[in-house]
């Protein structure tokens, strides 16, 4: 099977791999069962558990079972770490960043990146993403929001400008053109359950 080059970061063979690395390195002090990871890339499990074979047998990431489940971790004491957590953030680290940072604040029902980056990760050639834009559906405190997304814009090396709306202005997105074009172009949902 021939499978497209991811446009967020051609490097890596796919968005699945480059989802599951993603996932490990930006989350260095946890550890993620196969399944996990399988559902944070959006790939089926038996993808997800050749990826992680991989970078196991790369020596970037170690597994220990436990009971039925298998769970990895990546390793911070190869020298491949640090360069390859800075490449994670710059291309897959907004789907990860940014949830960990709004995760908590009550009043979101949903999040999503939209923009350049949304159109990348769902394989729209173009330009590299420079800011990220995120839309928040619920009611939440601003001021939360917008420090959260000052902290994930810090870690993440770039500009995150959130939108929020409310819900019932989301359900009618057809009234408001901003919102109608949003939900014609990419949006990439944010997982936001905190661990």
């Amino acid at each position: 099977m021939n499978i497209k080059a991811p446009a967020l970061t051609p490097l890596f063979r796919s968005d699945a791999q480059g989802e599951i690395l993603a996932r490990l390195f930006l989350n260095a002090d946890r550890t993620f069962t196969v399944a996990e990871l399988a559902r944070a890339a959006r790939t089926p499990y038996a993808s997800a558990h050749r990826e992680v074979a991989r970078i196991v047998q790369m020596g970037l990431a170690s597994t220990e079972k436990r009971g039925q489940a298998v769970e990895v971790q990546v390793r911070r004491d190869t020298p491949t770490f640090r360069p390859l957590a800075e490449l994670l953030t710059l291309s897959y680290g907004p789907a990860v960043v940014i949830p960990q940072h709004l995760a908590g604040i009550a009043g979101i029902e949903k999040a999503y990146i939209y923009g350049s980056w949304a159109a990348r990760r769902e394989g729209e050639p173009g330009d590299a993403p420079g800011d990220l834009d995120v839309l928040i559906v619920g009611n939440p405190s601003r001021s939360e929001v917008y420090e959260a997304a000052r902290i994930a814009g810090t870690v993440l090396g770039r500009e995150v400008n959130p939108r929020i709306v409310s819900p019932a202005s989301w359900e009618s997105a057809d009234a408001d053109p901003f919102l109608r074009t949003l939900r014609e172009r990419p949006l990439v949902g944010l997982e936001l359950q905190e661990n």
